[in-house]
């Protein structure tokens, strides 16, 4: 079980969450310009580390807010939680196991 801190509602368990995905995708300016291929790349291409990662997230089943995790893909330890539109945090040590 991963316990995640809600920003709003304190430490809750994993199933009361919805991961969307890695954090800090940001959608063109121009989509109708971009080729298949630019698109498909936006829409499916992601990191994928071993490492520390960024998500965003949903306390779907509490507070209905969304924020940004950081974790480890290796131990699903959680270093750091921030809100959306904030910057992803610097961190030397992104990706690496």
């Amino acid at each position: 079980m991963l316990l995640i801190e809600c920003p709003w509602c304190g430490p809750r368990d994993e199933a009361e969450f919805a991961c969307g995905g890695e954090a800090h995708i940001a959608r063109p300016a121009e989509p109708a310009a971009l080729s298949d291929a630019e698109w498909a790349d936006y829409l499916f291409m992601r990191k994928n580390p071993k490492g520390l990662h960024r998500e965003r997230w949903c306390h779907t089943l509490g507070c209905r807010r969304w924020f940004n995790v950081e974790r480890s893909t290796i131990t699903h330890e959680i270093t750091r939680i921030y809100a959306m539109g904030e910057a992803a945090p610097a961190n030397e040590n992104e990706g690496e196991a």
